[in-house]
């Protein structure tokens, strides 16, 4: 151990005794040690070591007031990850002296009178090893550190990953940008309303993007025909939901695995006439569920070159007016109910104006 770094060490001495405070300062400051912290009355220890944490502790056991074994219990209680080394000083040698000691949390034993070789040789040792796990402690801590903000930034590429990918298929179908946005804030503000935690509401919020993603893989002269889709049309945009989840499938994080459901369910009805697999009522994931009512609302209440703009009232009658046929009912009386915060989401992400 580096002998600077071991001169640096906080030394607590603790006696009631004034003769054996100046007698153990004399005796480490002869050795360079800086940071003696003598305390003759040991109802401070506490606040004392509040203050600035030691690294050794030397304590008498026979005190008034508190004596040695109370000392340690204050300490013990105090949960430091990093307890330090305590050292006993001590007249008494008796065996069952020195296992209560022992028991209670020391780390060894100096015989009174004092030995100053070693005393010394003793407070070395004990310090060497408490700095040396200090060190290893602070390294972990700092790795922790590390890997933490690592899996962090990961996270985030991901995110950013999927808002992209959602983004480019929305894109693919003449949609805009502004619509993920609100859709799947929508999304998130509806499920943390249904009683979701915020994390599952916050992988809501970034999952739902790639619902949609399945268009993709439809062709253009299909996903863009400026006129009605025929039947056979009309059954090749009905494969997106596949498509999606069969691009989604393979990953087994929680964020892509409800990308996957999100994307494979949101077509499905509460009457069971949806697609692809005709899900009715519950058997429809909530997921689902959810994301419906917010992709059909914010398309409604959108201008696109094919359509007005439907307003904000007709849309919300439509929605509540599908109840129970296209929208689970209590996922349009939560949307009813916290029509609020929605139009609030609708105000912040307006499209640019031409």
């Amino acid at each position: 151990m580096n002998e600077q770094l071991r001169n640096q060490a906080r030394i607590f001495i603790i006696d009631d005794e004034a003769a054996n405070l100046k007698l153990l300062g004399k005796m480490l400051g002869s050795r360079n040690y800086q940071q003696l912290v003598a305390i003759q009355d040991p109802r401070q220890v506490l606040d004392r070591y509040r203050a600035g944490r030691p690294d050794l502790i030397l304590l008498d056991i026979n005190m008034p007031h508190l004596d040695g074994y109370q000392v340690m219990a204050q300490l013990r209680a105090l949960d430091d990850p990093l307890l330090p080394p305590i050292v006993i000083l001590t007249a008494q040698h008796g065996r069952d002296t020195l296992l209560k000691a022992l028991a209670g949390g020391a780390r060894d034993f100096i015989g009174k009178p004092f030995d100053m070789a070693e005393l010394l040789m003793r407070v070395n040792n004990l310090l060497d090893a408490h700095l040396a796990h200090r060190m290893l402690h602070d390294q972990k801590g700092i790795l922790e550190e590390m890997v933490r903000i690592r899996t962090d930034e990961l996270h985030q590429t991901r995110l950013q990953v999927v808002r992209r990918l959602g983004r480019a298929a929305e894109y693919r179908d003449n949609e805009t940008g502004y619509h993920i946005l609100r859709m799947s804030e929508y999304s998130a503000l509806l499920a943390r309303r249904l009683g979701w935690s915020d994390a599952a509401s916050d992988l809501m919020l970034n999952a739902s993007p790639m619902h949609d993603i399945g268009k993709i893989g439809i062709p253009d002269a299909v996903l863009l025909k400026p006129g009605r889709l025929d039947a056979g049309e009309m059954a090749i945009i009905r494969n997106h939901p596949e498509i999606g989840a069969s691009i989604l499938a393979g990953d087994e994080s929680d964020l892509l695995r409800l990308a996957r459901t999100i994307a494979l369910t949101h077509h499905e009805k509460w009457d069971g006439s949806g697609y692809p697999a005709g899900l009715a009522g519950l058997a429809i994931p909530q997921a689902g569920r959810i994301v419906a009512v917010a992709d059909v609302f914010d398309p409604l209440t959108s201008r696109r070159p094919y359509k007005r703009a439907w307003t904000v009232d007709e849309a919300v009658a439509w929605v509540i007016g599908s109840a129970g046929s296209h929208f689970d009912p209590a996922v349009v009386g939560c949307f009813q109910a916290h029509l609020p915060e929605i139009l609030a989401i609708r105000d912040q992400h307006q499209e640019p104006q031409d």
